[in-house]
């Protein structure tokens, strides 16, 4: 589930994948990608304020993506086996590339 529609929609467009083709293949290579040592969220995690989410842990992770090239950075809240993506972009902070 995407929390901002339109959020994501601009991004997939600065990183240039479709949403509707490519989105879980996108998480799929990011989270293949990821280690524990890529989160990058608080300890503990910052809880979410968005209705449809509220009060969930959110989880944050920055990590070079072979397939961006660059540093992305994705958050997510999970509830009752659903993974609810809330941000999929560039690091911002760290827009260095590999």
């Amino acid at each position: 589930m995407i929390v901002d529609p339109i959020s994501i929609a601009e991004d997939a467009i600065d990183l240039n994948y479709a949403i509707e083709d490519e989105l879980v293949n996108v998480l799929n290579e990011l989270l293949d990608e990821t280690a524990p040592h890529h989160y990058t969220g608080t300890r503990p995690p910052q809880r979410s304020y968005e209705k449809q989410i509220q009060g969930l842990e959110l989880f944050a992770f920055s990590v070079s993506s072979n397939r961006f090239n660059c540093k992305v950075y994705y958050k997510f809240a999970i509830v009752q086996g659903i993974c609810w993506l809330i941000s999929l972009h560039q690091d911002r902070l760290r827009e260095k590339k590999l």
